[in-house]
């Protein structure tokens, strides 16, 4: 990768970025091929699936949870902790982020899942489930990718974990529950576990978010800053690589059998997905750009609202519905469709980087 790990070469330059490293533009290879081995491991490896999902704390898959946790510690390592006071303090990119994560994307996953399979009941109510969870993990790392405000990223899935912990159960029962009567639809039932949310929330945002800081913070007090951002970061960089690539052959492989012989299910599900993520992803570049936040901030205000918290969604699916379930498929779906998808997404965002975006002083990339 790139010397600082995963951020494409053009992100500390003025706008129009440079073109990607060689290096950044052969990870759309290596995410195919992680997907591709770890299918064959699922379809070849019968029992693999299963001694993988053995391996959790309650509703914990640990494989999944290591993966996730080096992918997601160097963004966080990066980010400058003493200046999140100045993201904070920006009303419009929090209050834009709310309304795209907790009032537009749930709704409009709904409006999806029974759009598009309505005549599936179990997968849609899988669907809806993740449109609930909102991003609070991977989103880093497709944000450090397309040159987005890591500060400001740091601060919006910390505002998305509070209010998953507040407001997702409530959601759910909105969602499964009280919308379908209101619209002469059947309904779902479904009960959600506080604890277990909270646990999704506390092991794959608190743990690496609590690593990041350390690190910064003891880091810069021993050797200063600049050694820790020219010499500490690089080294650190390419676990966020490896993390990815084997969270992605994990998911994979735990689903490889079901992906081969159920391709046309697999297919029903992607397709709201997909539209969700190039929706959410477009509403939220046009609404930042109106806003006028920036390049940075526009990357991370549509990122935010593009992913979601497939950790969550898996978790709730399997202890509410059980692991054999078409809930469950659906939420495992999810981040089968999310990695690719969005990876898509951060080569679309460099893309409008220049075409759309000037340089202006309330663009930090600039």
């Amino acid at each position: 990768m790139t010397e600082s790990g995963m951020r494409p070469s053009g992100c500390e330059h003025p706008l129009p970025p440079r073109r990607l490293g060689a290096a950044d533009r052969m990870l759309p290879v290596w995410i195919l091929s992680a997907m591709v081995v770890g299918v064959a491991l699922g379809r070849f490896w019968p029992g693999l699936s299963g001694a993988i999902d053995s391996v959790k704390v309650g509703s914990t898959s640990l494989p999944i949870a290591l993966g996730l946790l080096l992918m997601m510690y160097p963004p966080l390592a990066k980010v400058r902790y003493d200046e999140l006071g100045h993201v904070a303090r920006d009303r419009t990119l929090l209050v834009a982020s709310l309304v795209l994560n907790w009032l537009v994307g749930p709704a409009l996953m709904f409006a999806l899942a029974w759009l598009l399979l309505g005549d599936l009941p179990e997968y849609r109510t899988g669907i809806i489930i993740v449109g609930l969870a909102r991003c609070i993990a991977m989103v880093l790392i497709w944000n450090d990718l397309a040159c987005g405000d890591g500060e400001a990223a740091a601060v919006l899935v910390a505002l998305n974990a509070l209010f998953q912990i507040l407001a997702f159960a409530a959601l759910g029962w909105f969602y499964l529950q009280v919308l379908p009567a209101w619209l002469g639809l059947p309904s779902s039932d479904a009960h959600f576990s506080f604890s277990a949310i909270a646990q999704s929330v506390l092991i794959f945002l608190g743990v690496p978010l609590l690593a990041g800081w350390a690190s910064r913070v003891l880091a810069e007090r021993r050797a200063g800053r600049e050694w820790y951002e020219r010499r500490f970061l690089p080294r650190v960089g390419p676990l966020a690589t490896w993390g990815l690539l084997f969270t992605v052959v994990v998911l994979f492989a735990l689903q490889g059998g079901t992906i081969t012989r159920r391709p046309w299910d697999v297919l029903r599900i992607a397709l709201p997905l997909l539209a969700y993520f190039a929706i959410m992803f477009a509403l939220g570049s046009v609404l930042g750009h109106a806003l006028h936040l920036g390049y940075a901030r526009t990357a991370t205000l549509a990122f935010t609202g593009a992913g979601n918290n497939f950790e969550l969604a898996i978790a709730v699916c399997v202890g509410t519905f059980g692991v054999r379930s078409g809930q469950a498929l659906a939420g495992t779906v999810g981040p089968l469709v999310e990695v690719p998808a969005l990876l898509g997404l951060v080569y679309v965002a460099l893309w409008m980087r220049g075409r759309f975006f000037s340089r202006t002083a309330a663009d930090p990339a600039s």
